[in-house]
Formats: structure tokens, C-alpha cells, sequence
């Protein structure tokens, strides 16, 4: 995941046609962390987010668990009639 604490997110807002004739600026604005809004009649209809947040890479959330309980992998009471 990308750390955007140090970049301030913008906010912009274009109509449907401008939205349509620059999509793939939109999206490279959404990806960098800017907040794109689509309107219509100067009303926000919809707003442009990332579906992952950013670039995810294996092994980025190591060191963020802070505690596993010990019987984290035992089975559960309820599901024993299934094992």
C-alpha cells in the first residue's frame, strides 16, 4: 500500500462530458489519491475511488499483527459436527 500521510488529497469535480472525454486522467488522478467527483448540472453524482486502495505487494502487512491468540487455528465448537 502507498503512504499518502505526507500528500494532501485534492478534491475536483467535473460534468459527465468532461468526465467522459478524460477518463484516463480521472483514473490516474483516483489512483494518485486525489478525490474525483462526476456531476451532473453542478449536482456530485458519483465519486471516483481506487478498488484496492493501491499497489498491493505480498508480505507489506508483515510486523502489523500484534497479537495471535494460541488457539487462533483450533477448531471451532460449533463446526465440530462438520469435521
Amino acid at each position: 500500500m502507498t503512504n499518502m500521510a505526507g500528500k494532501k488529497k485534492r478534491s475536483r469535480q467535473y460534468n459527465i462530458a468532461e468526465a467522459k472525454a478524460h477518463l484516463p486522467s480521472l483514473v490516474r488522478e483516483t489512483l494518485a489519491g486525489d478525490e474525483v467527483i462526476i456531476a451532473k448540472d453542478n449536482k456530485p453524482l458519483v465519486k471516483l475511488v481506487p478498488l484496492s486502495g493501491g499497489r498491493w505487494k505480498p508480505g507489506s502487512g508483515k510486523g502489523q499483527v500484534l497479537y495471535m491468540a494460541p488457539d487462533f487455528d483450533a477448531p471451532l465448537e460449533d463446526f465440530e459436527e462438520y469435521s
